[in-house]
């Protein structure tokens, strides 16, 4: 049974911040119903009060609606809802002035600043501002989202006119609405952009990440071509003069191509040492390593143990379930906290990470059954080591690797456990 909470943690930050985006918007409809809604019931006859309260809630409903579809346009998941907007953009003005012609009659045309009058000012104003604040979610550009917003208050200041409101009063309505459907509109054009950074900043991390990766093939690409390119021109003139002497039955085509033969195995000696070095990953670098790039990302991560004396085969595949294990914490779930603990006794050495907001679906920092995991379960068998990945408590998941030491590999005097915290 998923815990209270647990659709939370399970999103990671670009769609927690969407979540909120999307709920912020939608509470313009609460702002219809709860506070626009009621306004009218002691100035209007109950069955009109009610009719209002019911056209507030189906403009609000449809507000949602058209916010809902605006977002999802603005992140390419759908068309532009272009007939939406002008349904509601038209319905906006449509209820704006029904409320204001209602409540402006309850006057009797003598245009006293009375509860009424003020009234049908608040709602024609807050229903104006809900609509704009709405169709400037689907707007395109900046121009038209200002056109909106002056349009609203110059149409909002000529209309009062034929109800028999003052010019004074209806200027000082276009001037209400011009601030209040302008606050709205910068609002929901700014959660719109906010939105976007969000996922661009995601994106690019991702980006760095690959970026990362690409950077260091192509420097095991530069070293495997610089040595095997000599190597292979060397060997190449060497087979050349090889076989001129041969054609010739010169003795000393022989030499040659002994010296091409131990050409080929120094060019395989060398290609050994580039692969060794490419595969081959240092325990400590690599704490170190993830320590700096957690804490650079704002998770906190504390490390514990030692890796001196350890044998160069388990310092370098422990190195590679650092590595992974600090990759899966940057790009799956939402962590703020990060514990890598590393304890060495007589018989064998145990590292483990573990992190906190681990996503509910997936259990944790990563799939258990992804090419990552199975590759360092490949690299510890090698060692006669086992890797444990899974949940350790809510929202927690921990990533354990354990290698057998032989008795030669222990050190002789106990090593002091130092503790640093990012």
């Amino acid at each position: 049974m998923r815990r209270p909470g647990g659709w939370w943690r399970g999103k990671s930050t670009p769609a927690k911040v969407e979540t909120y985006t999307r709920w912020s918007l939608y509470s313009f409809a609460l702002v219809e119903i709860g506070w626009l809604g009621p306004l009218s019931f002691g100035d209007l006859p109950l069955p009109l009060a009610s009719g209002l309260l019911a056209a507030l809630t189906a403009h609000a409903a449809l507000g949602m609606v058209t916010a809902a579809r605006s977002l999802d346009w603005t992140r390419g998941r759908r068309e532009q809802p272009v007939r939406l907007l002008l349904t509601y953009g038209v319905l906006t003005v449509a209820l704006a002035m029904t409320a204001l012609g209602l409540l402006l009659r309850v006057t009797d045309g003598t245009g006293q600043e009375n509860s009424a009058a003020r009234i049908a000012v608040v709602l024609f104003v807050g229903v104006l501002m809900v609509g704009a604040g709405n169709v400037t979610l689907g707007l395109r550009s900046r121009r038209r989202v200002v056109a909106s917003v002056f349009g609203a208050a110059l149409g909002a200041g000529t209309a009062s006119l034929p109800f028999g409101m003052p010019g004074p009063a209806a200027l000082v309505t276009s001037v209400t609405v011009l601030f209040a459907t302008g606050v709205f509109a910068v609002t929901a054009a700014f959660s719109v952009w906010m939105l976007h950074a969000v996922y661009e900043l995601d994106e690019a991390r991702e980006t760095r990440a690959r970026l990362a990766v690409a950077e260091e093939r192509l420097r095991f690409g530069r070293d495997l071509h610089d040595v095997m390119g000599r190597n292979l021109a060397v060997i190449a003139l060497k087979s050349e003069l090889a076989v001129q002497l041969a054609q010739r039955g010169r003795p000393e085509a022989v030499a040659q191509m002994t010296e091409v033969q131990r050409l080929a195995q120094e060019a395989q000696r060398e290609v050994r040492e580039v692969v060794r070095g490419y595969r081959e990953a240092d325990l400590g670098a690599e704490l170190t390593g993830a320590r700096g790039v957690l804490g650079a990302a704002g998770i906190d991560c504390t490390v514990t143990g030692s890796a001196a004396g350890l044998p160069a085969p388990v310092r370098s595949a422990l190195g590679w379930v650092v590595r992974e294990a600090a990759t899966n914490v940057l790009r799956h779930g939402d962590a703020r906290r990060c514990t890598v603990g590393l304890d060495v006794s007589k018989e064998r050495v145990v590292l483990s990470v573990e992190n906190d907001g681990a996503p509910q679906e997936s259990g944790g920092t990563g799939p258990g059954s992804g090419s990552g995991l199975a590759g360092l379960r490949e690299r510890l068998a090698e060692l006669g080591g086992t890797l444990r990945a899974g949940p350790a408590g809510p929202g927690r998941f921990r990533l354990s690797a354990e290698i057998p030491l032989p008795p030669a590999a222990v050190p002789s005097v106990p090593r002091p456990v130092s503790e640093v915290t990012s």
